[in-house]
């Protein structure tokens, strides 16, 4: 006569909820891989479905498919990109100027005339206002005075140091943070089907270029902004390149064309703004053959950044609105065509 052995009370069931939980985790897996696939698939995540997304899709289809009648060859597909406003943040102030407003006080015991002379005045008093009240020229002025006296190495590791320290007064953030993820994610996209991007700026290019390759994967020979003169000389037995205050180039408004045309010799098909001060170049991109691209970045997201436009004395956006209006440009809602602003802070 066989014996046997009572199991445990609970032993019968351990086999089916070994089964249910193994079954849990193949859906939990299964789920997780097809997120990741539909993530790998969207090349733009951090834009909101819409029509604004599908043209910018659209536009890279129709110009990288070999067959298509608007395939654009690999060394035409030129993008151009303003910076301020368009690639990050550009208030209270433009960035370089905050930058400036920290020279402005290291610099300030070598020049007593600033505690009574705008905008330097404001700028010691730290009165945003005050520098923002003297516009364009006031902070031109700021950046003459700043930027200049120096070896091109000298200001790179001056720019390079403040970038890696300083923070916005808002956000309190670095100011290399305060990029856009979507338009990071745009560059990306652009360069993973052919196109050569570039940026046409406003800024100081040699500001730009000590930090904007790492920040946005652009190479410094790509990076076009406006320029001061620069002088040769021997200092110490060693050659050096130093920053003159006299301007050779504003990169901004008609002179974003000429920037174009001296530094890259070949018209853009692709072209992002957000201001008034990238009008001529969005006109320029367009008034070519061929299929062209034209997009503007409207701020309008009061809560997750700013919301300004017309009377904006930083990046205002009145003429080149009615264009894009009248033309068909693209212009971008950042507050309904964008998930996210800036990237996860780190």
């Amino acid at each position: 006569m066989r014996s046997e052995t009572a199991m445990p009370k609970g032993m019968n069931d351990r086999p089916k909820a070994w089964k249910r939980h193994t079954a849990v985790l193949l859906l939990v897996a299964m789920l997780w891989w097809a997120g990741a696939c539909m993530a790998a698939q969207d090349p733009l995540p951090s834009w909101n479905d819409g029509a604004t997304k599908q043209q910018i899709e659209n536009f890279v289809k129709k110009t990288t498919t070999a067959g298509s009648p608007d395939f654009v060859p690999p060394e035409q597909r030129i993008a151009v990109f303003d910076n301020d406003g368009t690639l990050w943040a550009e208030q209270p102030v433009y960035f370089q100027v905050f930058f400036a407003l920290d020279q402005v006080k290291a610099q300030s015991p070598q020049h007593p005339e600033w505690q009574t002379t705008e905008p330097f005045k404001s700028a010691l008093a730290g009165d945003l206002k005050g520098v923002a009240a003297s516009g364009e020229k006031g902070a031109a002025e700021l950046v003459a005075a700043t930027h200049s006296g120096m070896t091109t190495d000298e200001f790179a590791r001056n720019v390079n140091q403040w970038v890696s320290t300083a923070r916005h007064p808002k956000t309190h953030r670095v100011f290399t943070e305060m990029v856009y993820q979507p338009m990071l994610e745009l560059l990306h996209f652009l360069r993973d089907n052919g196109y050569k991007t570039y940026i046409v700026s406003g800024g100081g290019q040699d500001f730009m270029r000590a930090w904007a390759t790492a920040v946005y994967g652009i190479p410094p020979e790509q990076i076009i902004g406006s320029q001061g003169e620069l002088k040769f000389e021997l200092r110490d037995g060693k050659p050096v390149l130093v920053k003159q205050p006299k301007v050779a180039l504003v990169d901004d408004g008609p002179g974003k064309p000429v920037g174009i045309e001296r530094f890259i010799g070949r018209k853009p098909i692709f072209a992002f703004g957000n201001s008034d001060g990238d009008q001529q170049m969005l006109e320029w991109t367009t008034s070519g053959d061929g299929p062209r691209f034209a997009g503007l970045v409207h701020h309008t997201d009061a809560a997750r950044e700013w919301a300004y436009d017309r009377d904006s004395k930083v990046g205002k956006l009145d003429k080149a609105l009615d264009e894009a209006t009248a033309k068909g440009w693209t212009v971008v809602d950042m507050k309904n065509d964008w998930k996210q602003i800036f990237p996860p802070e780190k």
